[in-house]
């Protein structure tokens, strides 16, 4: 009977090597790539040109941290409670990265993926795709749906992330379909929906992805990954100046307690 095998082309190691994508990981590896460099290469098996990895590296800046969003402090708090599992910290605050925060990056890049891909043709010029933006936000709105990646409740004027990743893109020659098509969102949206929301970074994360091939199946977790660094900063900070029990005694000691009437 022929024993089972397990495929996987990531990582193996026998006795005197540790496997990486085919290389040798002290020899051909260690101080020789970066991490982000890496993590793009397990993530698509292929390593990045240049671009792709500069601009994944500047993806995973621009979302590390955002100060005291509900993800660091659900990380701290549950340190709190339990600080003998850093990693259940970690764990809590990377649970939260859903619709509203972290997840905004995997929305926008299938969002303009899916626009992308029911063109006949793809624009030329800013004014071509201006036009495709113009019915993609104006249909988004009919349907009673937002736009991921416009607005912001903190840069409510505009996201300084926003311009520089743009900048970064076209400095490095990724700058994609999905990238224009978001640009153009921007420029339009006032235009169509009456009122000024900004591109927000965690959506021009999105079509950076997009447009340097990472895979849009797992585009959430490059916003995890980033998050991930943020939050151990967050919990490193806890460690040595604790706030998290001041929050926890502040909502406590002003409760506002209503019990039903019935």
């Amino acid at each position: 009977m022929t024993n089972p095998t397990y495929r996987t082309g990531l990582g193996a190691s026998d006795a005197d090597h540790i496997w990486l994508l085919g290389h040798d990981l002290a020899d051909d590896l260690l101080g020789k790539i970066t991490f982000g460099e890496l993590a793009y290469w397990m993530v698509t098996k292929r390593r990045p040109t240049e671009g792709q990895r500069a601009l994944f590296e500047a993806v995973l800046v621009a979302l590390a941290d955002h100060g005291f969003t509900p993800t660091a402090i659900s990380a701290r708090v549950t340190y709190l409670s339990a600080p003998d599992s850093l990693q259940g910290a970690i764990a809590s605050g990377l649970l939260g990265g859903g619709s509203r925060f972290l997840g905004v990056t995997e929305d926008s890049a299938n969002f303009l993926h899916d626009v992308i891909d029911g063109l006949d043709e793809l624009p030329t010029d800013d004014a071509g795709w201006d036009e495709v933006a113009r019915i993609v936000v104006a249909d988004t709105k009919a349907a009673g749906r937002f736009v991921p990646g416009l607005g912001h409740p903190v840069h409510k004027q505009g996201d300084p992330r926003t311009p520089r990743l743009f900048e970064l893109a076209r400095e490095h020659d990724v700058f994609g379909p999905h990238l224009s098509l978001f640009e153009a969102i921007g420029r339009v949206a006032e235009e169509v929906l009456g009122r000024h929301l900004p591109l927000n970074g965690a959506g021009v994360c999105g079509a950076v992805l997009a447009d340097i091939d990472f895979p849009l199946g797992v585009a959430r977790g490059a916003a995890i990954l980033a998050r991930c660094a943020g939050l151990l900063g967050q919990l490193a900070e806890e460690i040595e100046d604790p706030i998290a029990i001041d929050m926890y005694m502040n909502i406590d000691r002003n409760t506002d307690y209503q019990p039903p009437t019935s």
